[in-house]
């Protein structure tokens, strides 16, 4: 029984995530048109400036973790 309730916990939080961060509809218009509650969508921001160096970093730390992990046991 107690396997169903951290079931049900599990999928209530996975699931309120796309609940909570939705997107209005397109019948959404407001009062001057503009399509929602602050206007149009911001520039989107590039992301793939640093990739690289953030892909290096996170394959430093797993050889980082691994090794201090084969230390320990």
């Amino acid at each position: 029984m107690k396997k169903i309730y951290n079931f049900y916990l599990l999928t209530f939080v996975l699931l309120s995530d796309f609940a909570m961060f939705a997107q209005p509809g397109s019948d959404d218009t407001g009062t001057g048109g503009t399509g929602g509650l602050q206007g149009g969508d911001p520039a989107p921001a590039p992301i793939n400036g640093k990739l690289i160096l953030l892909a290096i970093m996170g394959v430093l730390f797993v050889m980082y973790t691994f090794r201090k992990n084969k230390e320990t046991v």
